[in-house]
């Protein structure tokens, strides 16, 4: 420990010294990451498209033959929102096995994993976890995923970057020695399409009160823009368009024409994904209080509508969008997609009175939110006299 202080100025005024404090045990940290994922400093790691952790399990076991058998526990097992597993070791400073022991001990985990691991035995740990939490795991992945792709693909791209031996290794301890800082920064800068960091969490109380501060190190510049050249894909309307003619119909590839279209002639604004296998682009509408993917089209021949990431304060134009949606011939969204998201095939709007359908229902739908906006705006502006 290096005695390191914060400071945090209080409304009163007066300056609260925080001294920096070791963790009880390592299990303290180790529950924390469990509860709190963003403590892995996603927006450090990537300051263009911020990582978001889903946890799979805690002490997760790692195989190292077929049988599937754990032969070691890794700490923390997390997918990312590119279905990237990132492997989490835990260890406090005061460990002297965190200089170079824990090196090897991730490296050993991560060589077996992209061997031994199959795709549905860490899709149903996540699953136990959440059942065992008493949470709906299908809610709990709509939420993560945002309906930027279906669960299907989510899984798929985990595989893949399994076979591919994409994969993320993270140091976790409340310091980072020097000696593990050379070492990630030179493994990380080696190792292709693998990525290795190192997070270093400090504690820091004061008056009652608890401030944790994760640092991302070992991340050279050279290397990070490497991967980073690497991991994404900039869609456009000739490379979706042409990716989507391989991938389905003629048929298709007109549907999707038409939406872009429409989306143009009624003053929305056109934005392209960033997936490194499939094509997005989002009919976008842009309101004073924030901006709002009214649905995504993807080369994969799906249309998705993410009901949870329009406001809560329009649940009403909500449900009825979803009832809407719902009548049209080959659309049947489940109930509970008013909290999350769901997806149809676009081949249902090959049909021109189905795809007429579906524009003039998103046509009203923003024209609620124009509305729902219009109102807020105007009950802001009034003096609280005229009330």
């Amino acid at each position: 420990m290096t005695g390191d202080a914060i400071f945090i100025l209080k409304q009163n005024g007066q300056l609260l010294e925080m001294n920096e404090a070791e963790y009880d045990s390592e299990d303290l940290l180790q529950s924390l990451l469990e509860k709190y994922p963003n403590l892995l400093a996603g927006k450090q790691i990537d300051t263009d498209s911020p990582r978001r952790w889903l946890l799979i399990s805690r002490e997760t076991p790692v195989p190292s033959d077929e049988s599937g058998s754990g032969r070691w526990s890794l700490d923390h097992l997390f997918l990312d929102q590119d279905g990237i597993p990132t492997l989490v070791e835990v260890k406090r400073s005061s460990d002297t096995r965190i200089r170079r022991e824990v090196v090897g001990q991730l490296l050993d985990y991560a060589a077996n994993a992209v061997l031994y691991w199959p795709v549905e035995d860490i899709r149903n740990r996540f699953e136990n976890r959440c059942e065992r939490e008493e949470k709906e795991s299908d809610l709990i992945l709509g939420d993560f995923l945002r309906g930027a792709i279906e669960p299907e693909q989510f899984w798929d791209a985990v595989k893949t970057n399994l076979q591919a031996e994409k994969i993320r290794l993270v140091f976790v301890a409340d310091e980072i020695p020097a000696e593990l800082q050379r070492i990630v920064e030179f493994l990380n800068g080696q190792m292709d399409p693998a990525e290795v960091i190192a997070i270093q969490i400090k504690q820091f109380k004061g008056e009652n009160l608890t401030t944790l501060v994760p640092r991302v190190v070992g991340q050279t510049a050279e290397a990070k823009s490497k991967k980073k050249r690497a991991g994404k894909r900039q869609w456009n309307r000739s490379s979706f368009f042409g990716d989507l003619a391989e991938r389905t119909c003629q048929d298709d590839c007109s549907v999707a024409q038409r939406i872009l279209d429409w989306a143009n002639s009624s003053g929305l604004e056109e934005r392209w994904g960033q997936g490194k296998t499939i094509g997005t682009f989002y009919p976008v509408l842009r309101c004073q209080t924030g901006d709002y993917n009214l649905f995504s089209v993807d080369t994969s021949g799906k249309i998705t509508v993410v009901f949870n990431s329009f406001p809560s304060e329009i649940q009403n134009a909500k449900l009825q969008l979803l009832s809407k949606l719902n009548s049209i011939p080959g659309i049947a969204f489940p109930e509970k997609a008013i909290d999350t998201w769901g997806s149809f095939p676009m081949s249902v709007l090959i049909s021109e009175d189905h795809l007429q359908e579906f524009l003039g229902v998103f046509e009203g739908f923003a024209e609620t939110i124009r509305q729902i906006e219009t109102l807020g705006n105007d009950a802001q502006q009034m003096d609280p006299a005229d009330g």
